[in-house]
């Protein structure tokens, strides 16, 4: 995979955990339960394909501009992309797509889980 810091730069996040979901061969990156990236692994292993969640303008924008994102595999095709692991997106790119992500996921939760999540008093 050519993106070979992503773990390091996923498991940095504040509340992140990470599992494998081993029927899909998927290495999940959660926050509050909810996964907001996934490294989609092949038979013998090797990630062929980064999934991550995008508001649904942005994603269509981005698979028109792109060539390497493609509609979320097995997923919701309107909200949840995949980036081929070898393909040609930026880095930059990739981890503002990936910071863009968990700010969704994280987002979708209350202000009170949102603060939980993040190790912030709550009052």
């Amino acid at each position: 995979m050519k993106y070979v810091w992503i773990d390091e730069y996923l498991r940095k996040k504040t509340g992140v955990t990470k599992d494998l979901q081993k029927d899909w061969n998927w290495i999940r990156y959660k926050i509050g339960n909810k996964m907001f990236a996934a490294i989609c692994l092949d038979e013998n292993d090797k990630p062929y394909y980064i999934t991550l969640k995008l508001e649904p303008v942005e994603g269509d924008f981005l698979r028109q501009q792109f060539e390497d994102i493609i509609p979320g595999y097995y997923m919701n095709k309107m909200h949840w992309n995949s980036i081929k692991a070898d393909g040609n997106i930026p880095d930059d790119l990739l981890k503002t797509l990936l910071d863009k992500s968990y700010q969704l996921v994280l987002g979708g939760f209350s202000k009170k889980k949102q603060r939980e999540i993040l190790g912030k008093i709550v009052e």
